[in-house]
């Protein structure tokens, strides 16, 4: 049993606070996060906190605006309260898209969110798999990113995705190195899709880079959005003449018609973390595959607790 440790969540994601504390074998810290008829958030921690280390589990995905408000909140109850040190956990780290400039006028939200999450009190971040590396140096305080690899690549071997007769495959050229790190470690082939962007959540595959042909597939990326980009993928790399395809991704944002179009798509399965609790539609999909990265998470904060390197979850 910890001492001096506790752990608060949101409304964000729960069930994924509550894996993380089984993992640590302390009950979850008692707060109430509600909200005021006009829609205001309010957080009243119901425990003594003075002099504790806290971590506050909460994925900032939909609604995003109020999981970032809850976390924020949160934060700024305990450093009122006297907490010892105060980590926030994100398992999703939304807006992590607007992390740069890409047209006149725009602003750079990631940046905005990290100086707010240090302004709140927050004297250390845990992310996984951002979409953007980058972002890490938005912050002023310490800041682990972890990367749910692991927990994708004990499934991916176990269902047989490795090996010559296996292909990984990156839906665009930002995931080239995400992509290669996972066909070094299953001895499998690489393979890249040249993607256009015409406009936010629209792409078009132009071309495949690699082979493919009579292969098994598994597309790799780290979020999964409207599943616009997966689906192309999966189209492309069948015509190609792989025999099957499968994908995996660390956050199942899944907006709008996402899990209609995995279902029309050739995916075989599709295999995602509990960063971001599924949709009702996503959980009843037979395709869907759910690994939790509560065990994970959890060795993190002890090791952060105890004051012990992490360096070897970096893999």
């Amino acid at each position: 049993m910890l001492k001096a440790l506790s752990i608060f969540t949101g409304n964000a994601n729960p069930t994924l606070a509550e894996e993380i504390c089984r993992y640590v074998e302390i009950p979850l810290g008692t707060a109430q996060v509600t909200h005021f008829s006009d829609g205001e958030v309010y957080v009243e921690v119901q425990e003594n906190v003075r002099g504790v280390n806290c971590f506050v589990v909460q994925p900032t995905c939909s609604p995003v605006n109020e999981a970032v408000m809850e976390l924020l909140i949160m934060i700024d109850a305990l450093r009122r309260a006297s907490a010892g040190s105060i980590v926030a956990v994100i398992p999703y780290f939304g807006y992590a898209r607007q992390d740069r400039k890409v047209k006149p006028r725009t602003p750079i939200t990631s940046k905005l969110v990290a100086d707010l999450i240090s302004a709140a009190g927050a004297d250390r971040v845990v992310s996984m798999d951002l979409h953007a590396g980058q972002i890490q140096g938005f912050f002023n305080i310490p800041f682990d990113h972890l990367y749910a690899m692991p927990v994708f690549l004990e499934e991916l071997k176990r269902r047989g995705y490795s090996g010559s007769q296996s292909v990984v495959v990156s839906p665009d050229a930002g995931g080239v190195e995400r992509a290669r790190a996972f066909s070094k470690r299953l001895g499998a082939g690489l393979a890249i899709i040249d993607k256009r962007r015409s406009a936010p959540n629209v792409s078009e595959v132009m071309n495949i880079i690699g082979d493919v042909k009579g292969k098994s597939a598994v597309i790799v990326d780290d979020i999964i959005d409207s599943a616009g980009t997966l689906a192309n993928a999966a189209h492309a790399v069948i015509d190609a003449g792989a025999t099957a395809v499968s994908a995996c991704g660390s956050h199942a944002v899944f907006s709008g018609n996402a899990v209609e179009r995995i279902e029309a798509s050739p995916l075989h399965e599709v295999i995602v973390s509990n960063s971001i609790p599924l949709r009702p539609d996503a959980e009843q999909s037979e395709k869907i595959r759910v690994k939790s990265v509560g065990r994970l998470l959890g060795e993190a904060c002890k090791r952060i607790h105890h004051g012990d390197s992490i360096s070897s979850l970096f893999i």
